[in-house]
């Protein structure tokens, strides 16, 4: 028990430290240890911003600083005026001089002051997205390189890694020889594009840290001057710092050494954008002597969510450790459920959400939990079926996303001559050098004779009123249109809008494009031809889009909420669906591909976050099968269901209509952290059905050779092969031997 010494305290202090008493243990502790270097280790839900927030207004009620002597540092804007808010809350009056904000916002206030020391005026122009590419745009046109090869978010994505590893052009000059082609010929654009930059006085938010930096090393009086400024340093999520911001942060507290870090290493899930979990598990060896407390008493979630939650992240071995824990009851065991299909899966989900409705659930304490962008379609038609109010957050709704409403307007143009909003969308898209000033003319002639877009842009080629190389584009593009408008009523329409997709160059773009977006959006653009293979016509499937973008108009506060498990961080619902837990998916496939066991560890985090979401219920579902390119693939379980204790959970997938059974067992050697999946080989109950197939059945497939029926369930036959393992398999893509 920690004893709060207010000996020497006025009678009228004494309330101030009603919020401190109202705080656990180790919170107190927090909150009282302001001398040396501290590590709160707050687990999810354990009121870590409640605790950060006391120490400051602690620290300034004692007079042990001023606010302008402190430096609190946040992730977001929001955060910085909520932690404000909060300590002249504590306070009890307005505190002046708060030297609080985003690491961004903080570089600026210091490079504003300081800015001639690095050859720069005060005040520069700070560069937004679209002006950065602009610039970057120019810099390979001037350098007579190829655009097409070198796309300018491909560059600016290598600029923007390479600041924030704190690397100059300079120093990517130095180590050059380790890069490829590609990669030195970026290096040269690094150098050019940052001398362009001062010369119009300009920076880009890379700049803005990699340039205190800079000016703090070149200038070493600057960074007395900010040493000695800071009497305490305190740090929000410091497990999602990269290496600017780590180096940054160690510079200006190695004078006082008060520099007190907020973070959870379970949480760490954004190693792709440039975070470093070392940062944290470092923290003893970067301030020796430091203290490390754990927050681990958890203030929203039930024990068993917590228990699973819990069991998943043990099986990582870079952590610095913590196990939560809560006073409150029980509650509900996590349900587990595999299905037979991606489809039944979102009906499923759907059906559970009506259920819990009906129990006075309100949509909105509700959450369905995606891996990836793409997976968020299933569910969404399923809740338009229903008239399930949802809301996507962190994203689009599918069918409002730029590639999704590029590709349907492609199909649109191709279904409809004189769709000539379709044909302005794509007329440029991907660049074919038709520009507004040419598509203006098209407009000019279709007005003039009353006549569609596209048919005018037939005129303007054929009585030249578009030359050059813009008409070469646009008899092109036309050429292309006319020959899949020819396609239409040969080609199965999914098969034709793949044709349309590769043949129009539209894939391709996003292929070369290297940004962290790209794969999302192909991703989407896959999963829109599996959508097309549900509706029996192309026609049906543009009149099902237009009534979907149109029933999204309408509004509603209580609604559930549609996320990437990523943009769920920070949130919390009172149930909360975790899908499409499957090896290939979660954790995904082209992380362990990429990272490795790193990766791994970093997929097993964001399982770890995903379940802490949940206050009362936490459902966790697979498919056994889904649709790819609308063939049937057969998954197994993540992972991660395997490291769930069973005592924490219940397996419905036994007793679940169709999904026929769990199938599953699980083998883990512990030496390896590697988890092996085999099937209980006895078949099982044998279901009524009218397939030519039954139990016993030898049978062949062209990619998994001979194997035995096992199961029967109308025409889905689950089949065992001697070299694959048990596989679940549509009866059309076997033979009988």
């Amino acid at each position: 028990m920690v004893v709060l010494d207010i000996v020497d305290l006025k009678s009228e202090d004494a309330s101030f430290f009603k919020p401190i008493e109202a705080l656990n243990d180790k919170q107190k502790e927090a909150v009282l240890t302001t001398e040396g270097p501290l590590l709160m280790l707050a687990g999810a839900g354990t009121g870590k911003t409640r605790a950060l927030t006391t120490r400051l207004a602690y620290i300034l009620h004692m007079k042990k600083s001023i606010p302008q002597r402190i430096l609190s540092v946040t992730f977001t804007n929001k955060a910085a005026r909520e932690m404000k808010d909060r300590i002249q809350s504590l306070l009890g009056f307005e505190a002046e001089g708060f030297w609080i904000g985003t690491f961004h916002s903080l570089c600026v206030r210091i490079l504003r002051r300081h800015a001639e020391k690095i050859f720069y005026n005060s005040d520069f122009t700070i560069l937004d997205t679209d002006d950065q590419l602009r610039l970057i745009k120019q810099i390979i046109k001037a350098e007579n390189l190829d655009e097409k090869e070198l796309k300018p978010r491909l560059v600016a994505g290598y600029i923007s890694r390479w600041k924030d590893q704190v690397k100059l052009p300079q120093d990517v000059k130095e180590s050059i020889k380790n890069y490829q082609k590609k990669e030195k010929t970026i290096a040269n654009i690094y150098e050019i594009y940052q001398e362009r930059l001062k010369s119009l006085n300009a920076m880009d938010f890379g700049d803005l840290l990699l340039l205190t930096l800079t000016l703090f090393r070149q200038n070493l009086e600057v960074l007395s001057e900010y040493q000695n400024r800071f009497d305490y340093i305190l740090v929000d999520e410091y497990q999602d710092t990269n290496t600017a911001q780590y180096l940054w942060l160690r510079l200006l507290a190695q004078k006082n050494k008060n520099i007190c870090c907020v973070g959870d290493d379970d949480q760490s899930i954004y190693g792709w954008r440039g975070a470093e979990v070392k940062n944290i598990l470092q923290f003893e060896k970067d301030f020796p002597g430091s203290k490390i407390i754990r927050l681990e008493q958890n203030y929203r979630s039930t024990p068993y969510i917590l228990d699973a939650a819990s069991s998943i992240i043990s099986n990582n071995a870079s952590r610095l450790g913590k196990k939560l824990w809560t006073d409150e009851k029980e509650g509900e065991v996590v349900t587990i459920n595999t299905l037979w299909s991606g489809d039944e899966e979102a009906s499923w989900v759907a059906n559970e959400i009506e259920a819990c409705k009906g129990n006075k659930v309100l949509y909105s304490q509700m959450a369905v939990l995606v891996r990836a962008g793409y997976q968020t379609r299933e569910f969404e038609e399923r809740f338009l079926v229903m008239g399930i109010p949802y809301r996507v957050i962190g994203g689009l709704r599918f069918y409002e996303r730029a590639e999704i409403r590029d590709a349907i307007a492609y199909l649109r143009i191709v279904a409809s001559s004189l769709d000539s909003l379709a044909l302005e969308r794509i007329i440029n898209v991907p660049k074919r050098g038709i520009g507004p000033s040419a598509v203006n003319t098209l407009y000019d002639i279709a007005r003039g004779r009353n006549i569609s877009l596209l048919e005018a842009a037939h005129i303007a080629c054929r009585e030249m009123f578009i030359k050059g190389k813009t008409r070469l584009s646009l008899m092109d593009l036309l050429n292309q249109i006319d020959r899949w408008q020819s396609l239409l009523p040969e080609k199965p329409h999914p098969e034709l809008a793949q044709i349309i997709l590769e043949e129009s160059g539209y894939i391709s773009m996003w292929r070369a494009d290297k940004t962290e977006q790209a794969q999302g959006r192909l991703e989407n653009l896959k999963e829109l031809v599996t959508a097309l293979r549900e509706y029996p016509s192309l026609s049906a499937f543009l009149e099902h889009v237009s009534l979907v973008v149109d029933s999204l108009s309408s509004s509603n506060e209580d609604v559930v909420t549609l996320m990437t498990l990523h943009s769920s961080k920070g949130l919390e619902f009172d149930r909360v669906f975790l899908t499409g837990w499957e090896e290939g998916i979660f954790p995904s496939q082209r992380t362990l591909l990429e990272s490795g066991q790193l990766g791994l560890e970093e997929e097993r985090r964001l399982a770890y976050v995903g379940i802490t979401r949940a206050k009362t219920k936490a459902y966790i579902t697979s498919a056994k099968n889904r649709k790819v390119y609308g063939k049937w693939q057969s998954s197994v379980p993540s992972r991660f269901i395997a490291e769930l204790p069973s005592e924490c959970v219940e397996d419905l997938s036994d007793i679940t209509g169709s999904s026929g059974g769990s199938a599953y067992d699980y083998v883990k050697d512990i030496s390896t952290d590697k988890v092996s999946y085999y099937y209980d080989k006895k078949p099982k109950n044998k279901i009524a059905s009218s397939s030519k197939f039954k139990c016993g059945d030898k049978v062949i497939h062209s990619t998994y050779g001979e194997g035995t029926v096992l199961l029967v369930d109308n025409n889905r036959l689950d089949i065992f092969f001697s070299t694959f393992g048990r596989k679940k398999i549509m009866e059309d893509f076997v033979e009988k031997i």
